[in-house]
């Protein structure tokens, strides 16, 4: 079994101007994710907006704290899940589940984390 970090990137504008038939889809969606992933999850969240986001930077003896995320980008990581499962193609089956690999705006990241046992 593997570790694999999916991350869940879309343009806050749009997401915020859906109405809630569009916002139930998409997680009518993350619902069938959980279904099917069950207890390959290890962990999940959805993130506050990135205008709640603090970011450090190195700023001398002590870092500079700024409020804001670190980049300033269209696109911002609005979530995330953790699953442990066989291989990188299991990792893309499910992630090719969710809403957000079939909208516009959006995408998902799939990336192994490091096995340091």
């Amino acid at each position: 079994m593997a570790q694999y970090l999916i991350l869940i990137y879309g343009d806050e504008a749009q997401w915020d101007a859906r109405s809630e038939d569009e916002r139930r889809a998409v997680d009518a969606g993350h619902a069938e994710f959980r279904e099917r992933a069950g207890s390959a999850i290890i962990s999940s969240g959805e993130l506050e907006s990135s205008r709640m986001a603090t970011t450090l930077r190195p700023g001398g003896e002590r870092p500079l704290v700024t409020d804001g995320p670190f980049l300033e980008t269209k696109e911002v990581l609005g979530g995330f899940y953790l699953v442990d499962v066989p291989d990188l193609d299991a990792a893309l089956s499910l992630a090719g589940l969710l809403h957000e690999t079939s909208e516009g705006h959006g995408g998902v990241q799939v990336q192994p984390l490091v096995d340091h046992s």
